[in-house]
């Protein structure tokens, strides 16, 4: 009988070890980070190289605009997802309906590392839920073989010399907004009858619109078609490698700016696993390689000097504004505005 207990004994022990092993390794088959992103935000090898430094398999997810992105969060309650990105208009919207988990920043050694320029904003005064990861700023660019005048701000865009030969990005609102700051107004007016003139601006400048395209706008400037474009950050970026003899306009009536934000989602499944991407894309090293990738300006300060300098903010920006929701009327007027000067350009 002893023998019998002992034999027994040895086996449920064998048993529960070899089950315990199971579990271990079903846990470390199972150590996911699941992204749920723009196409294209991080670059290959930084995946790669979180995979390998952690162990932690990345699931990637994307979407094409913010507001499909806030009604997924907004459908699953934030449970599918470890770490999201999202512009900062959106970021309002997911911050006040309770949708982000405040951020334990003594999980994010790096978190120091971010330029606060970019922190502080009014989605997020104070800098509990998102950590900023990319700067968007649309610029003019021209070509000095096509123009034969300097271009210093939005004003000069009415210039009829430039009858016809300007590409535009289709972004309603950053349009509106720099037709709003050659009037000396903000970008966020909330005036309708304010608003409305700017829309009979807006309509004069339709002769000088070669076209209205939001994806590979910079091409039209490179191929001759257009001698002007207002582009977003990224596609300056690509129109300069191609062509370092562009020239560039910061606006002298001040900045529209955007800023891509990160945040971990309220119910996200793996809370600590977001904490160390987060904290791994922060590093310097792999902060430089996401933003030459993106072409978006480096939101991590420890970053600009391994980054491309035109990636650094220049130190002779000292004005610029967030484009921000407004009500929903204000809105109305802001798409009217656009929808009449699309068909003034037609």
């Amino acid at each position: 009988m002893k023998r019998r207990l002992a034999a027994l004994t040895l086996c449920f022990a064998m048993a529960a070890s070899m089950l315990a092993g199971c579990g271990e390794k079903e846990e470390d088959d199972n150590k996911e980070l699941v992204l749920y992103t723009w196409e294209g935000l991080f670059p290959q090898e930084v995946l790669d190289g979180f995979e390998e430094e952690t162990g932690i398999k990345i699931i990637s997810s994307n979407f094409d605009t913010n507001e499909t992105m806030l009604e997924k969060i907004q459908q699953t309650d934030g449970k599918d997802y470890d770490i999201v990105v999202g512009d900062d208009y959106i970021i309002e919207q997911i911050v006040n309906n309770g949708l982000a988990k405040k951020l334990d920043t003594s999980q994010i050694g790096n978190f120091k590392n971010i330029n606060p320029l970019y922190q502080s904003q009014f989605y997020d005064p104070d800098n509990e839920y998102t950590i900023p990861h990319g700067a968007g700023i649309p610029l003019i660019v021209y070509d000095p073989e096509q123009i034969d005048f300097e271009i210093k701000g939005y004003e000069d865009l009415w210039n009829p010399k430039l009858e016809d030969k300007i590409a535009m990005i289709g972004s309603y609102r950053a349009v509106n907004g720099f037709v709003l700051q050659t009037m000396g107004k903000s970008m966020n007016e909330e005036d309708v009858q304010v608003i409305e003139q700017a829309g009979e601006k807006l309509k004069e400048l339709a002769p000088n619109i070669r076209m209205i395209q939001d994806s590979d706008t910079q091409n039209a400037l490179l191929n001759g078609e257009a001698g002007v474009a207002y582009l977003y950050t990224s596609q300056v970026t690509a129109a300069l490698a191609e062509n370092p003899d562009l020239k560039v306009v910061y606006p002298e009536e001040g900045l529209g700016f955007g800023i891509m934000n990160l945040f971990v989602p309220k119910n996200a499944p793996d809370e600590l696993n977001a904490y160390k991407f987060l904290d791994y894309i922060l590093e310097p090293e792999v902060a430089a390689k996401c933003f030459d990738a993106l072409g978006y300006y480096c939101t991590t300060r420890a970053a600009d000097d391994l980054v491309n300098p035109n990636l650094v903010v220049p130190d002779s920006v000292t004005k610029g504004e967030i484009v921000q929701n407004v009500s929903g009327e204000a809105n109305e007027a802001y798409e009217k505005n656009w929808t009449e000067f699309k068909a003034a350009c037609d």
